[in-house]
């Protein structure tokens, strides 16, 4: 696929369009360009401990204005898929107040004692307590999911740990690895797609991470467009045996090269 046939986009927030409270360098732009030009796109993210009332306030924050339509959790995708496609309501989460909200709107009960299932996630509110417990209902056997698989958050402050990081803690301690619902998954990428009524093949995941964004892309069948003023390296790229579709060091020189494809 080359950038001139690409007609919607489904954009990475941290790392990709911001990071922290601060947006990249010419993401602003970007954005402009995309919503002058009526090319439909949707901002994708992996981290749940918000919902997207809160990043559409955010992004308001830095000049970028959207609807909170315009924006998909991995939080969200998680408690669609629970109401949807499972039997679990009675749950044990480890996750931000924001997250367990998105779940109790989604019909979840969080206070059981004698819960259905197992949910992780970005977690800035994790305590040892909650480890403990989850810990011993896994090694109880409960299905268990998480949100996504990043290892690191990054902030303005550097990187932080992730539910990736996390679901590897308890996994250390019980031999257990959760269903992840965001990226990588194609079927978030399905999700996000059918919000936009656009289809893979000319559609491209714009993302800063090789083993959730553009692993994503490819599972999907949409174009990869690795940035890197995240977490990847020019040194990852080098040694992915799978690279991506188009690299770029930031939306700034992507938005450059939509205007200039001929």
């Amino acid at each position: 696929m080359q950038l001139k046939d690409i007609r919607s986009f489904l954009l990475d927030m941290d790392g990709t369009v911001y990071l922290g409270p601060n947006p990249i360098t010419g993401s602003l732009a970007f954005i402009r360009y995309l919503q002058e030009a009526q090319i439909p796109f949707l901002f994708l993210t992996n981290n749940p401990s918000a919902d997207a009332v809160y990043y559409r306030d955010k992004l308001a924050r830095m000049g970028i204005e959207v609807e909170p339509s315009n924006i998909l959790t991995a939080g969200a995708a998680t408690a669609a898929y629970l109401r949807e496609e499972t039997a679990y309501r009675k749950l044990c989460v480890l996750g931000t107040p924001s997250f367990e909200q998105e779940l109790l709107r989604a019909g979840m009960d969080l206070e059981s004692e004698s819960p259905d299932a197992v949910v992780i996630a970005f977690d800035k509110t994790l305590t040892y307590a909650k480890l403990e417990r989850a810990c011993l209902l896994l090694n109880k056997g409960l299905p268990y999911i998480a949100t996504n698989p990043d290892r690191v958050c990054p902030t303005e402050y550097g990187y932080i740990p992730d539910c990736g990081s996390i679901a590897a803690l308890l996994e250390s301690a019980t031999g257990r690895t959760p269903r992840f619902i965001g990226k990588p998954e194609p079927a978030f990428a399905r999700m996000a797609l059918h919000f936009l009524g656009t289809d893979a093949a000319h559609s491209a995941m714009v993302g800063d991470r090789l083993y959730t964004d553009m692993a994503m892309a490819k599972r999907a069948g949409m174009a990869g467009i690795l940035v890197l003023s995240g977490e990847s390296t020019s040194e990852d790229v080098e040694t992915s045996p799978e690279p991506p579709d188009f690299v770029f060091p930031s939306v700034r020189e992507l938005h450059e090269a939509l205007r200039n494809a001929p």
